[in-house]
């Protein structure tokens, strides 16, 4: 069953870096929201409240609904700029989705079996994620909420591809549309072998006196015996 996802937005007039600054520093995220024809529109949220909701996976790969004034708009999210430093939103895109026309979306990858993967129980292999989601073209209500590749049957040198993902019925992965060449692996299992980097040993090269020349003087003191 799939998670439902409601945000509680206000209009505002106010746009530019200044508004966007004093938005932030009153708690609130700037966001925008276009799409579907219509004329893009500047809303803010609460972001204690964001914030909790990005928490959830589920958030970035479903169909949210946001409520402004009683009235709800099924959206989905484009962009999310984070502050580089600080567990801060500073700007966030909404996308309008209409019912019967196709989205484009980001769906995140499950692996699963990998603890009991031939490749890794037997042969002592470890997984490595190629892979952590996949874009994928379809109507809103097909939108899957994740895959679940199952990899539990992988031996060592093992591979499984985006043709291998079980893509539900109206969704179309977007990268295997271009050709059979763009069938891209997506998890793999190999032994991890160590190399060890021997450290090389530094040689000293003795001198090797020149035929027919002077022997070195000694440079060691010596007591003066003339005194």
């Amino acid at each position: 069953m799939k998670q439902e996802f409601n945000l509680i937005a206000e209009f505002r007039d106010d746009q530019g870096k200044g508004a966007s600054r004093r938005l932030r520093h009153d708690g609130k995220v700037p966001a925008i929201l276009y799409g579907a024809g219509r004329e893009p529109r500047l809303l803010s949220f609460d972001h204690n409240k964001v914030m909790h909701q990005l928490q959830n996976e589920a958030f970035y790969s479903s169909i949210l609904t946001i409520t402004i004034d009683d009235k709800t708009q099924d959206v989905i999210v484009k962009d999310i700029q984070r502050h580089p430093a600080k567990p801060q939103i500073l700007h966030m895109d909404f996308q309008r989705i209409v019912a019967d026309q196709k989205i484009r979306m980001k769906v995140p990858l499950h692996f699963v079996g990998e603890e009991i993967a031939i490749g890794v129980k037997v042969g002592g292999g470890k997984v490595a994620h190629l892979m952590s989601d996949v874009e994928v073209s379809c109507l809103p209500r097909d939108l899957p909420e994740y895959f679940e590749v199952d990899v539990s049957a992988l031996d060592i040198d093992d591979m499984l591809y985006l043709s291998d993902i079980k893509v539900p019925t109206g969704v179309e992965i977007i990268e295997l549309s271009h050709g059979k060449e763009h069938d891209q692996p997506i998890v793999s299992i190999h032994v991890i072998k160590e190399q060890v980097i021997e450290e090389p040993v530094a040689v000293v090269a003795e001198a090797v006196p020149v035929e027919g020349a002077a022997p070195a003087a000694d440079t060691e003191s010596k007591p003066d015996e003339s005194k």
